[in-house]
């Protein structure tokens, strides 16, 4: 979603909606769940045990390389998950105070690892040959500093035409392919998952006519089946090594039969990495039994899943006014806590990315964000912040046994290990991964 775009959404009477002028569709019409939210939340526990968690042994090596004697204390404390907790990031540095600016990138740091950075054509290159990369940079540099993965966001979408594109159908598509392959060999080494097809389902609404008739066109002459192989492969032809991402809002049968099917290379090879699921719930919080179904649906293509723009409002919208109200906070932080869980406790879930972080300028002017316009957390926030770096987070206490060997279990992730050798402060470093080896040497130095 464009965090600028006008208001698009449209409510019905049982308060839930569907966004982006496509049709709406009751969370009654999308049929009944196998499983009730209780039964989804119950087990939730059981799978993020299973799931999200390692076993290994851990060998803990001195300066010299030789094995501590056993009876060493040893501090291990983890420092970043493996699972990619995320937000778009389109406000850093740009908030409407200095103060603002830096709560906001602390509070981003404090809490999450991974971010969207905005890749939108027709603001990201106004003129022709004129790009953002400056500023892209600055994010990129600020992310990486902080220990945060970093994501492009889209390159290609036809909601609005860049101002500058002329030519013939043909002409305008080459220039799209051009703008992948651009954007991904500019940023290759500094951002490594990329959204490449964005709402491709309803390439073609009233809206998008109006808006995008050049790139809808150019769509819509060589089919939208054509359309994305052709974005993916320019993408990866570009950046063999990046992970692409199918990004839709659509959660049904469409987008499957539509988008999904349809990236298949000549040599039956899978053109994408990563199904990209929308879940603004501006209109309605989903429920564990709906979130539960969604990711099994799209778990059955056999690839990872990251749901790619969350959205659940702390209050209500009266008129043209929509405002945070303490009801409203608590209650975001408890469906956010529970939806959140159960994504987490999905095998095939691997990122969950918020949108937008702040209620300043959030997207449809909603209070949408983890934190407020004055950027205070909202309890999600810290609820978040319990969930993220407290339960689901691995600090414990060890003493080596023979051959300086511990046994661990923890969260899959980084870590350090601190250690004292007399008056001397060791440490080191490891990674918790099931696709890893289950013995880890630790250097201390």
């Amino acid at each position: 979603m464009d965090m600028n775009r006008r208001s698009l959404l449209k409510t019905a009477g049982m308060g839930a909606a569907w966004i982006a002028g496509a049709p709406y569709v009751s969370f009654a019409q999308r049929g009944a769940s196998t499983r009730t939210n209780e039964q989804v939340l119950s087990e939730a526990q059981e799978r993020i045990e299973k799931h999200r968690k390692g076993t290994a042994t851990l060998r803990i090596l001195g300066p010299g390389g030789q094995p501590l004697p056993a009876g060493a204390d040893l501090r291990i404390r983890q420092t970043r998950h493996k699972f990619l907790f995320g937000c778009n990031i389109f406000k850093l540095g740009r908030c409407r105070t200095a103060e603002d600016n830096a709560a906001y990138a602390e509070r981003f740091a404090e809490l999450l690892n991974f971010a969207t950075l905005p890749f939108y054509w027709w603001t990201y290159e106004r003129q022709k040959g004129q790009t953002l990369d400056d500023r892209t940079d600055e994010i990129v540099r600020w992310c990486d500093a902080h220990g945060i993965t970093t994501k492009g966001h889209p390159l290609a979408w036809n909601y609005v035409d860049p101002q500058w594109l002329t030519g013939t159908p043909e002409e305008v598509m080459q220039l799209q392919l051009e703008r992948i392959a651009r954007c991904m060999e500019r940023f290759k080494g500094d951002i490594g998952i990329w959204d490449v097809v964005n709402e491709a389902t309803h390439y073609d609404r009233e809206e998008l006519k109006r808006n995008s008739p050049k790139l809808t066109e150019a769509i819509a002459r060589i089919g939208i089946g054509e359309y994305v192989r052709r974005a993916f492969k320019a993408a990866r032809q570009a950046n063999p090594q990046a992970r692409l991402i199918i990004n839709d809002y659509r959660t049904d049968a469409a987008f499957a039969d539509k988008v999904i099917s349809e990236l298949v290379g000549e040599s039956g090879k899978l053109l994408y990495d990563i199904i990209g699921i929308q879940s603004h719930m501006h209109g309605g919080y989903w429920g564990s039994a709906h979130a539960w179904d969604v990711c099994e649906r799209f778990a059955k293509f056999g690839v990872p899943l990251h749901f790619t723009e969350t959205t659940v409002v702390s209050g209500p919208k009266q008129g043209s006014t929509w405002t945070t109200t303490p009801h409203g906070e608590q209650q975001q932080a408890e469906h956010v806590a529970e939806f959140y869980t159960v994504l987490f406790s999905h095998p095939a879930v691997e990122a969950v990315t918020w949108w937008d972080f702040s209620d300043q300028d959030a997207w449809q002017q909603a209070p949408a964000g983890l934190v407020r316009s004055d950027m205070s957390p909202k309890p999600a926030h810290e609820r978040l912040l319990d969930l993220i770096k407290g339960k689901w987070w691995t600090k414990t206490e060890a003493r080596t046994e023979a051959g300086a060997t511990i046994p661990f279990r923890g969260f899959l992730g980084n870590y350090e290990v601190e250690a004292r050798q007399g008056e001397r402060r060791l440490a080191g470093k490891f990674v918790l991964d099931k696709a890893l080896e289950t013995a880890i040497d630790v250097q201390l130095a």
